[in-house]
């Protein structure tokens, strides 16, 4: 565990109004210790039962998927759509494992490419912001990646109190350090003194600056703060695609620094950045992040999940 992140976390908020949340943690905390065949097999009952108790976030990603795959016939987006199910209910124990957790089990059948990469990007003690998307495995990989190196990351924080320390709790266990998203003056210094950033800007900004990029042909409102915080620290970036196998496996894949970045153009850098996230949940459709409202923000103001598909 890092100490850093060892020092951030302070005392449990016990207070009997953070009890239920409390409660929940230690379910999913003990959902963590089952056997990862078990909890295998009761993730996909889990996406099941998310699918039909969720409506509105089932029509989230219904919708999702119509916007970003027209060319797929209604059988097949319903396909995807049970199989994105799926994947959540196990990403359900596999954030638990990370957090609270062994992932022995998990470390055996791991395949990382690209780590000469990274090691490439670092030459000469210069930082790197390592961008993955918001996955169903985002968790478990990036603990499964922090075994080889110290990753750090930024995090948008919990209003309550309990999840805000068990989180932080959790990721001291193989986090470098967590910043949260507003201290953009220490994530800078740590950049700027070597260190590994693990950062994940695909999702629609509540504030910050932002652009509209393209993401899947749709317009998609983003933030533009990876070519900000590579101009402001100097640091390379290199991004970080993660999936699960159908075996049960996990490959982990570090591409190349991007050439040439950041330029001069927010837009344009952050135009590569959506797109190097696209190309990682084109790579694997069912495990990324669909019940998210992706589109939310429209240039003309049109809501598109006004009328959303049903599954």
């Amino acid at each position: 565990m890092s100490s850093t992140a060892s020092r951030d976390i302070g005392r449990p908020p016990l207070g009997p109004r953070h009890w239920p949340a409390w409660l929940g943690i230690g379910l999913a905390a003990a959902a963590a210790r089952l056997p990862w065949a078990v909890q295998r097999t009761l993730g996909r009952g889990l996406g099941n039962l998310l699918r039909l108790a969720l409506r509105d976030r089932r029509e989230i990603a219904a919708r999702n998927l119509a916007l970003c795959f027209p060319a797929l016939d209604p059988s097949a987006r319903h396909t995807l759509l049970r199989a994105h199910f799926h994947a959540l209910g196990t990403g359900f124990f596999e954030f638990s494992r990370a957090w609270w957790g062994g992932i022995g089990p998990l470390r055996r059948d791991v395949v990382i490419e690209g780590l000469d990469h990274l090691e490439t990007a670092r030459a000469g003690g210069r930082g790197v912001i390592v961008v993955s998307g918001h996955f169903t495995t985002l968790e478990v990989c990036g603990r499964l990646m922090c075994d080889h190196v110290p990753l750090a990351g930024m995090y948008r924080p919990h209003a309550g109190g309990a999840m805000e320390w068990a989180v932080r709790r959790g990721r001291a266990r193989y986090a470098e350090t967590m910043f949260p998203k507003q201290d953009v003056r220490g994530t800078v210094r740590h950049l700027k003194r070597g260190g590994l950033l693990w950062y994940a800007p695909d999702q629609d900004p509540s504030r910050g600056d932002a652009v509209y990029v393209p993401f899947f042909g749709v317009p998609a409102h983003s933030l533009n703060s990876t070519h900000q915080l590579a101009r402001m620290s100097g640091a390379a970036v290199v991004l970080f695609q993660h999936e699960r196998r159908d075996d049960g496996g996990y490959t982990l894949r570090l591409s190349p620094p991007l050439e040439d970045f950041p330029s001069a153009d927010a837009a344009a850098d952050t135009a590569r950045i959506i797109a190097g996230i696209e190309a990682m949940a084109r790579a694997a459709p069912a495990q990324y992040l669909w019940i998210h409202r992706r589109f939310k923000r429209q240039p003309d103001g049109v809501d598109v999940y006004a009328t959303p598909d049903g599954d």
